[in-house]
């Protein structure tokens, strides 16, 4: 079992930027993929990003392009979701995901373990 643990959300004004952070507590995630969702209130979570499991491929939703960076560093058991420019319309709360295949993926069905969320809102 992969219990992941998501931190570094907040409130930040628009133009903004936040780094979330994703650590797995009692299991190496090197050998994972992982990926970044949001679900805003009323909505269906969505994909934003993801990074294969050494890291030299990444995958990023439309809309997420240009702005937001998905990076991981396995020697300290963590993948971090650097997000600039934010806009009003990325509030959501963000959850990091785990999946057993080492190949990037966009659909939530394809992740296996998920972590409990953090909350980002960005004011206008």
């Amino acid at each position: 079992q992969v219990q992941l643990v998501e931190s570094g959300g907040g409130l930040v004004q628009a133009g903004g930027s936040l780094r979330l952070s994703c650590a797995a507590d009692g299991r190496t995630l090197r050998s994972y993929a992982m990926g970044w969702f949001r679900q805003a209130p009323g909505k269906e979570r969505e994909f934003v990003a993801a990074i294969n499991w050494s890291g030299d491929n990444t995958y990023y939703a439309d809309s997420m392009k240009g702005r937001f960076t998905v990076s991981r560093d396995n020697s300290k058991n963590t993948v971090y979701l650097q997000m600039n420019s934010l806009k009003p319309e990325d509030t959501a709360q963000y959850y990091c995901a785990a999946r057993t295949y080492g190949t990037v993926a966009g659909s939530t069905s394809a992740y296996d373990y998920w972590g409990q969320g953090t909350q980002v809102t960005v004011s206008s």
